[in-house]
């Protein structure tokens, strides 16, 4: 079978994808981690390798464009959503390393990590006033850092690797609190889906305080009872506060429907997987088992909520092709 024309219906419909896109392969990537956190192994695998696939995808892309077309380059990895290359490739490495593939979660720490200085100063140049929910990438691509360093720490007794991801766990927060200052805060009733980022980027943040967390032990000793009390308490409020979130966004979308399919509703798939991926760890990590339940609950919804965004993308998609296709 030939390869695809520059001109047909699928490279059509391709060229169409915007940065954002990035946001489906986290959405999966935290589906596969959730779904593993809870025993259900076999969906947790297929959620992973439809990640990795949709991954590969748009590296394939992200190089070439790097490689033949760097000013159209430039100008998407210059938009919020050019942090979901760091974010999409530390998700994938956290459940890489949770399956004993240490090397390759390793190689994907390495390459997001030179990826997200290069990629935020682009984004960071243009910030302004009144940004969409895009802005608060800035902190989920840090804490995504984060998650995975102390995930790896944990996993190979590596203390340097927990002390990095402690660094970058303040970075995130403070970096949440520029976004926030920036974030147009109409955008929870208006916005077209990557509003939930502002609840998603304290999730993440929570995980990492929780993965900080588990990385201690007695052949460590990261952490003194000082530390660990202050970190745990951080981490419990970030919790909450990505809770607080969930019900203001979840409220404002039953004020303000917005059924539509737009690329941008995978970024709000992902902060519910991560709000309840971040509720398991936390109930784990705290030692809060009543948190296990309700973690599982928003796990189950945010399935959902990638089901039935699926479906929209996948209509999205046909409509393209049919529109596109020669006649």
């Amino acid at each position: 079978m030939p390869a695809p024309s520059p001109h047909s219906p699928l490279r059509a419909w391709w060229t169409r994808r915007t940065p954002a896109a990035g946001a489906a392969v986290m959405a999966t990537g935290i589906m596969s981690v959730g779904l593993d956190l809870t025993g259900h192994e076999t969906l947790s695998r297929i959620a992973l390798v439809l990640g990795c696939a949709a991954w590969l995808g748009l590296a394939a892309e992200f190089a070439a464009g790097l490689l033949r077309e760097r000013t159209r380059w430039a100008a998407d990895a210059g938009t919020p959503g050019g942090l979901t290359a760091v974010a999409a490739t530390t998700v994938l490495g956290t459940r890489f390393s949770a399956l004993g593939r240490q090397t390759l979660a390793e190689a994907l720490l390495a390459l997001s990590a030179l990826l997200w200085p290069v990629l935020t100063v682009l984004v960071v140049r243009r910030w302004k006033r009144r940004m969409p929910g895009g802005v608060f990438l800035c902190c989920v691509a840090v804490q995504g850092l984060a998650v995975l360093c102390a995930t790896l720490a944990a996993a190979e007794s590596a203390a340097w690797l927990a002390h990095t991801a402690l660094v970058l766990f303040w970075l995130g927060l403070v970096l949440y609190g520029v976004a926030l200052h920036l974030f147009d805060v109409r955008q929870v009733l208006v916005g077209p889906g990557d509003q939930w980022i502002a609840g998603g980027a304290l999730g993440i943040s929570a995980l990492a305080g929780s993965s900080l967390l588990a990385a201690d032990s007695a052949r460590l000793y990261l952490w003194n009872d000082d530390d660990h009390g202050v970190l745990r308490a951080v981490t419990v409020a970030l919790l909450v506060l990505s809770l607080a979130w969930y019900v203001v966004l979840l409220a404002a979308e039953c004020v303000r429907p917005r059924p539509r399919y737009d690329v941008r509703r995978w970024a709000t798939v992902f902060p519910m997987g991560m709000t309840a991926v971040a509720t398991l760890s936390v109930s784990d990590a705290a030692d809060v088992a009543w948190l296990r339940t309700p973690g599982e609950v928003l796990l189950w919804i945010s399935v959902a909520a990638w089901l039935a965004v699926a479906a929209g993308a996948a209509g999205s998609a046909l409509t393209v092709l049919r529109s596109t296709a020669p006649r």
